[in-house]
């Protein structure tokens, strides 16, 4: 299950940053995560559990934003919403799409103390 370690560079991130930035501990986080990121979310939320235990971030809040699957199609020169990355496009059918965005996985932003 990659979403485990997913989760373990996050912690770790959030790590590095609470001593760059000062602060002890997380209260909550928000995750962006797109549909065409390859992240099974229900998974993720009970690994973050389970590798925020013993940490800053344990107890800590998980949102998820998922931002829309947008591709760009070659063939008929438009901007369109996709939800898997192998769709077509739902103008022309074509299959030449270049994904913009819903592939991204951030980290949003942090409540802290």
């Amino acid at each position: 299950m990659h979403e485990m370690s997913i989760c373990e560079r996050i912690v770790q991130v959030l790590e590095e940053q609470a001593r760059t930035h000062c602060y002890q501990r997380v209260k909550k986080v928000w995750l962006e995560i797109g549909p065409l990121a390859g992240v099974e979310l229900e998974a993720l939320r009970f690994s973050f559990e389970v590798v925020a235990r013993g940490t800053l971030t344990e107890g800590a809040g998980l949102e998820i934003i998922q931002p829309p699957g947008e591709a760009w199609c070659l063939t008929c020169d438009k901007l369109v919403a996709i939800r898997e990355r192998f769709d077509s496009c739902p103008e022309c059918g074509g299959y030449r799409l270049r994904v913009t965005s819903g592939d991204q996985l951030r980290i949003k932003e942090l409540q802290v103390e």
